[in-house]
């Protein structure tokens, strides 16, 4: 239970991340390329400093964690590259439910299939109803997409589930491996060269990154390091089919209870979407 209770502090960081993202989405007012370069820049630089931190301030390095850490970081800007083209044809529950129902599923398939993990009527059962909970949460179409964008939206859904499918190649693999903590040092270290490279192209206008936003990108990149970290970890001992179910479930769970700090509070079948959830994840740590 000490690591599904891990996973349970991830999913409350996941979801505190979104008011801190959304702090930065409505402090700053350049463009959508801009500011995703500004606060994926920053969030790596605070994720990287945070990550030192919890490492003793050592710096770990093999070639196959190298190799690793190079396509995860390939693969988090394919997926950051379709997010902004979906985002532009589609809304935003309909982006939701493909990034997150990737981010579950493939970890899951994976698991089952290529990693000998057992299939249970626990996990079928939980994996179920957090699907069912999310296509709650799906709203009227109000995009103006004509069907060719499809590969975008498909894309969003393979390269955020990537991210679970390479962490368990990264531990399953017979090679020589650093920790969680030094592993999530490399990409972050990665990630923060290639924003950088964007940000010198971009030349964005450094005035408009006020207080307000510092706060929203030092929030979201500390929480989405430390609370991925938290991931590594207990991957060694949770498998991954069970994992990422349970990490989306209470994501969606704590980000909707957060909603209700804002002004865009949940709709009634949110509130059920949530339940059904909740009841989704209790299974799975059944």
């Amino acid at each position: 239970m000490l690591y599904y209770g891990m996973l349970a502090g991830a999913s409350v960081m996941f979801g505190t991340q979104f008011l801190f993202t959304r702090l930065f989405r409505k402090s700053y007012k350049g463009n959508s390329i801009e500011a995703t370069a500004v606060s994926g820049f920053g969030g790596a630089v605070f994720g990287l400093l945070s990550m030192f931190l919890v490492n003793g301030f050592c710096f770990e390095y093999s070639h196959f964690a190298m190799v690793m850490a190079v396509i995860q970081t390939i693969a988090g800007l394919l997926f950051t590259f379709c997010s902004m083209k979906a985002l532009g044809k589609i809304n935003l529950s309909m982006y939701s439910i493909f990034s997150m129902l990737g981010g579950m599923a493939l970890p899951f398939a994976a698991g089952i299939f290529f990693f000998e993990e057992p299939l249970t009527l626990a996990k079928s059962t939980g994996l179920l109803l957090i699907v069912i909970s999310f296509l709650f949460t799906l709203k009227k179409e109000t995009g103006h997409s004509d069907g060719r964008e499809m590969i975008y939206y498909i894309g969003v859904f393979i390269f955020n589930g990537m991210s679970g499918v390479l962490s368990k190649i990264y531990y399953a693999a017979p090679y020589e491996r650093i920790s969680a903590a030094g592993y999530s040092i490399l990409t972050a270290l990665l990630s923060a060269v290639v924003y950088l490279g964007m940000l010198l192209y971009l030349k964005p206008n450094i005035k408009l990154i006020n207080t307000k936003a510092i706060a929203g990108i030092f929030g979201s990149g500390v929480l989405n390091k430390i609370a991925n970290w938290l991931l590594l970890v207990a991957l060694v001992y949770v498998p991954a089919s069970a994992q990422y179910p349970f990490i989306t479930g209470g994501t969606m769970i704590t980000s909707t209870c957060f909603a209700y700090l804002t002004e865009d509070k949940p709709s009634r079948r949110e509130f059920w979407a949530v339940w059904i959830a909740l009841v989704g994840v209790i299974i799975l740590i059944m």
